[in-house]
């Protein structure tokens, strides 16, 4: 890492920091160390469709109990990019191991925060991977003071709230649903 990048990663990550606590309490987004990951998008209203897919999948007692995780939750904004007929396809019986592969892709084990991802891009130089409980890589960068997700496809998604903070790990809220190589 040369001289400047240090500091600029500091930076990066204190306004990071700054920036994302102050829209998550301005949205009414608290972390709730005593709910699970479950109970959260239970009670959250951003996440309708996304607690349907985890109880379709059979993840939502997972969720509840074993950690720690991390989930990049997409909100029901994101999954209304998604074709309402694709939505309905995944969430029927026999869809069920594609809808595990697409959820599992956005979980990695471990509970990593904002400042742990944006450290991890700073030791690479602007660029972090992550493996998901699917298998297959997720790729963090900075886009401006987003923290950008790629998916094996070349899709993107941003996370909009960081750190919602739960008994058995954290929530990032995304903007739009990625997709593993394979589903």
């Amino acid at each position: 890492m040369n001289r400047t990048t240090r500091p600029t990663c500091l930076l990066l990550l204190l306004f990071f920091i700054v920036t994302i606590g102050q829209k998550a309490n301005s949205q009414g987004k608290f972390s709730n160390p005593q709910k699970s990951i479950t109970a959260y998008t239970e009670s959250n209203g951003h996440y309708k469709t996304l607690l349907s897919a985890f109880k379709a999948a059979d993840l939502d007692k997972i969720l509840n109990e074993d950690g720690p995780f991390t989930v990049f939750a997409p909100s029901d904004q994101a999954f209304g990019k998604l074709s309402k007929e694709i939505v309905a396809q995944l969430l029927q019986p026999e869809s069920k191991r594609e809808l595990q592969s697409l959820l599992t892709y956005h979980i990695v084990a471990g509970s990593l925060s904002a400042a742990t991802i944006l450290k991890a891009m700073c030791r690479g130089e602007g660029k972090a991977s992550f493996t998901t409980v699917q298998g297959e890589e997720i790729i963090a960068t900075m886009k401006g003071i987003d923290i950008v997700l790629t998916d094996n496809n070349g899709n993107s998604a941003i996370i909009t709230t960081a750190d919602a903070n739960q008994c058995n790990g954290v929530i990032h809220e995304i903007d739009s649903v990625i997709l593993p190589g394979k589903i």
